[in-house]
């Protein structure tokens, strides 16, 4: 057959365009595509291999290699597969996005044959980004186990046309020969040609190899080197790609140090991974998976900007290594890959699309770490604490946002308590088993440190009653407690939010007539002092909660508390103008003094100043600024000369 030229289809032509100036965001990825479709055909041929023998030709070792020649501008990816005949040429190729991958699947599934290579096709889209970097483009290729004489010659400029002609190829497979751009020819060197393989192609299950010339000193018998005897050029062929993807093995076939190896290479940690898990889904979402739990944080787990998500690989070949959307946000800390045998991906597969089956494996990927966490929890107890020390803020990130799994996260939450030393934690499982008789809720407080909180007078009351209370210290728990209303059928509340009391109905009756007559004996005295603190106050009243101190603000029910406000002020966002409440103790001895001075003088301008230190005292106990130091100071200090001078029997 003589050489003829042929016109692509108007829409193959549409596509190159397509593929040339808009299609793939990252150039390298050309050679990405053409060592994937190398891999498939190998694959192909492989395959074929074992109801025809004849197809391989002597070589039954599959191998793909790279040639550069700078002196003749040109990268050459020529492969040993099944190669193509003369018509696969013209469809693989002139005809718009046809797969011959995809074609070779269906006629196998047209075939019932159950078992066949894993492919990652699409021959014609990955074939055109050669022109991304090409001005031309030249292939030769003979299918296995045909004659010599029955090679095919392919070129193009990508103007619209190209040539096709028959050759002699000895070889069976694809040769691909990229005349470079001028501005391309970094793509001949080999530090770049190294850097793509490793990083897109480096888990191909078949070499990639590359011949490399190498400047040395020549070495006698003794392996030392000859003085004087100058320097020598040696070419070798060298495997370029480490073709150990590991999660492709049992778990039986893969030693630590080869999982630890491996965290290192995908984590850029230093250290041993926390956990490892590796496992294979079949059925309706077929993919395998090796995820790493960290033993600590990354510096940047709390900066937006950081990459998330773990790699993904289809069928070996690296995609992207930030796929948000197999992982929800508050699992950002886990590291590893997961490899599918079939995704959705974009014509470019550099994006994956938005499909059911992507929510399937996410499903699927949460349901494993979830679950991986509660068997730690139970069985490594020590390993799960070192975990929620490092990621307990981000695990709690679910709760909030995570509905589906919101049963599985809560029972992985720990808390301290006033119940707890310092480092020790309780789950709300535990804290509810030993709840005392009579509590019907789960008590917390939110603050910025244990040590803060523990000093908090909104505890008298429950630890006179010996009711725990958790210590909730991280700024996310604001949000947890929101998403989290109740556990275990008790309800969550709030120590320093509106009337949270306990007590039983006797105790109640009690409290109730203890606060009518201490309503009836400070009533005036309230009115004042509310009136005083009108502007920074909602309500003043006597407290049920207060046992030694003599004040304290509450928050309504569902208002802002004082934990509330700094977060939000730390994140610069408005903080909505709100009023608490002044609780004040009835058994404290400062409402018997102030009553008594109420009684004398309702005039005497101490009574303001005693309010506004009250104020500010219950600002101060709960770990808000004062509007003015300088004047509570100078009140606290007249108030010392005052006792020091009664003391003293001036």
């Amino acid at each position: 057959m003589s050489k003829t030229v042929k016109k692509f289809e108007t829409e193959v032509q549409q596509l190159l365009d397509l593929v040339i100036h808009s299609l793939y965001s990252n150039k390298d990825i050309f050679l990405r595509e053409l060592i994937s479709n190398a891999s498939d055909a190998i694959d192909k041929v492989l395959f074929e291999s074992h109801q025809n023998a004849a197809v391989i030709e002597g070589e039954p070792e599959g191998k793909i290699k790279l040639i550069p020649d700078k002196d003749a501008g040109t990268i050459t990816i020529r492969d040993n597969g099944v190669g193509m005949t003369l018509e696969e040429v013209e469809k693989n190729i002139g005809t718009i996005a046809h797969s011959g991958t995809k074609a070779f699947l269906a006629n196998l599934k047209e075939q019932n044959v159950a078992e066949h290579p894993e492919l990652i096709g699409q021959f014609g889209v990955g074939f055109y980004a050669s022109f991304m970097v090409a001005d031309r483009v030249t292939l030769l290729t003979r299918r296995a186990g045909q004659d010599k004489a029955a090679g095919v010659r392919w070129e193009s400029t990508g103007d619209g046309t190209y040539t096709v002609e028959e050759c002699t190829k000895e070889t069976r497979g694809t040769e691909i020969t990229l005349h470079l751009k001028e501005e391309m020819k970094e793509y001949l060197d080999e530090w770049k040609i190294r850097s793509i393989v490793r990083k897109y192609s480096d888990y191909v299950q078949y070499p990639i190899v590359m011949d490399v010339t190498r400047t040395e000193v020549p070495k006698g018998v003794n392996g030392e080197e000859i003085e004087g005897a100058g320097t020598i050029e040696k070419t070798e062929e060298e495997t370029l790609n480490s073709m150990k993807a590991i999660w492709t093995r049992s778990k039986s076939e893969v030693t630590e140090e080869e999982y630890e190896e491996f965290y290192k290479h995908v984590s850029h940690d230093f250290e041993k991974p926390l956990k490892t898990i590796h496992y294979s889904a079949e059925g309706t979402s077929e993919f395998k998976a090796l995820l790493y739990l960290p033993a600590h944080k990354p510096f940047d787990l709390f900066m937006p900007e950081r990459k998330k998500g773990v790699q993904l690989y289809v069928r070996r070949v690296f995609i992207t290594d930030s796929c948000e959307q197999l992982l929800p946000d508050y699992l950002r800390f886990v590291k590893g890959v997961v490899d599918s045998s079939d995704l959705p991906l974009n014509v470019s597969r550099e994006i994956l699309q938005e499909d059911v089956q992507i929510k399937r494996i996410q499903k699927s990927l949460v349901g494993k770490i979830l679950s991986t966490l509660s068997e730690m929890r139970e069985k490594e107890a020590d390993s799960y604490l070192d975990f929620y020390k490092e990621f307990g803020p981000v695990l709690k990130e679910g709760v909030h946002f995570d509905y589906a799994n919101r049963d599985k996260l809560q029972d992985l939450l720990l808390f301290e308590s006033t119940a707890t030393d310092a480092g020790s934690f309780v789950s709300l499982k535990e804290y509810v088993e030993r709840m005392p008789e009579g509590q019907e809720e789960i008590y917390f407080i939110t603050g910025t440190s244990r040590a803060a909180l523990e000093q908090s007078p909104h505890l008298e009351i429950f630890r006179k009653k010996g009711y725990e209370v958790l210590f909730l210290t991280d700024p996310v728990d604001e949000w947890v407690v929101q998403g989290l209303p109740e556990y275990g059928g008790k309800k969550l509340k709030a120590v320093d939010r509106g009337d949270v009391i306990p007590a039983t109905e006797e105790e109640k009756k009690e409290q109730e007539a203890k606060r009518e007559e201490a309503a009836k004996q400070y009533g005036d005295l309230l009115s004042f002092v509310k009136e005083k603190l009108a502007e920074r106050v909602k309500e003043v009243r006597l407290s049920n909660r207060l046992t030694d101190s003599a004040c304290c603000l509450v928050a309504d029910e569902h208002g802002l508390n004082a934990n509330m406000e700094r977060i939000l002020r730390a994140m610069n966002q408005t903080v909505p103008e709100s009023k608490r409440i002044l609780e004040l103790n009835p058994d404290h001895p400062i409402m018997q003094v102030m009553a008594t001075l109420f009684g004398k003088d309702k005039t005497n301008p101490r009574l303001a100043d005693y309010c506004d230190l009250l104020y500010d005292q219950a600002l101060l106990t709960e770990g808000s600024p004062i509007a003015d130091p300088l004047r509570f100071t100078c009140l606290v200090a007249e108030l010392m000369v005052a006792d020091g001078k009664a003391a003293a029997g001036e």
